[in-house]
């Protein structure tokens, strides 16, 4: 049996964010910094402090900002000795995390269908995980695979509760005011990311396509179930998300 720890983590980096416009125009959504570091490198942090180390990056809009940021990752964080004569570089100190990561070019304008389906290839555990590459939460992924095992479907989305981009009002019978909440969290669940699938969804992805295109095939089939997350989960489409 192949060892949970293996399981491949995909994550959709190609996007641009239009909503995030005076951030992405320069670098893509996904290395928009929180806390002083991209909110990629916390959903990747998320997935390693439970022991999932390794990674498939889909890159799109602006890739080379991703990787550039990766590979200069181990001589920004360490003490170095460096002979100018030589150009050689001693790392004096080993901070980095023990990822693994594949940097996939699946196209700026592919659709994260069509990307997952470019990166199949990469696949060679019999399970993999998927997530978006704006959104953070407080998910027990071991938790999740455990319900995604006890459910035998090929596929478990992680349901979560949105914040209401709006005011919401509640009103008596007379049309007066009783309860003014500002942007409450709604009991509607929403997709969170926070994906779990089995290898025979890969043959459900077709080009020119999103995600959201195999949930309606696995729905029919009776092969795709919620795990509900009610703890902390934000996704980052604007700039006040951000803040």
């Amino acid at each position: 049996m192949q060892n949970r720890s293996d399981i491949p983590v995909i994550i959709f980096c190609g996007g641009k964010g239009t909503r995030l416009k005076e951030e992405t125009d320069f670098k893509p959504k996904p290395m928009v910094n929180v806390g002083g570091m991209p909110i990629l490198w916390h959903i990747m942090k998320i997935y390693s402090t439970l022991g999932f180390n390794n990674f498939i990056l889909c890159l799109g809009y602006k890739s080379e900002y991703i990787k550039d940021f990766f590979l200069r990752q181990k001589l920004r964080e360490n003490d170095i000795s460096l002979s100018l004569k030589s150009g050689q570089i001693d790392y004096l100190t080993n901070h980095s995390e023990d990822w693994n990561i594949t940097f996939a070019e699946t196209g700026e304008d592919a659709l994260t269908g069509e990307r997952l389906h470019k990166v199949a290839k990469y696949i060679t555990h019999d399970r993999f995980m998927v997530t978006y590459g704006d959104g953070v939460g407080e998910i027990d992924l071991h938790q999740l695979l455990d319900f995604h095992e006890k459910q035998r479907t090929i596929g478990t989305i992680t349901g979560v509760h949105p914040y209401s981009k709006w005011g919401l009002v509640d009103t008596d019978e007379k049309n007066l005011i009783q309860l003014f909440r500002q942007k409450p969290k709604l009991n509607e669940y929403v997709n969170g990311g926070f994906m779990v699938f089995e290898k025979a969804a890969l043959g459900l992805l077709r080009e020119n396509t999103i995600i959201e295109d195999m949930f309606d095939k696995l729905v029919a089939q009776k092969q795709l179930s919620l795990y509900r997350h009610e703890g902390f989960w934000h996704a980052m489409d604007t700039y006040q998300d951000v803040e």
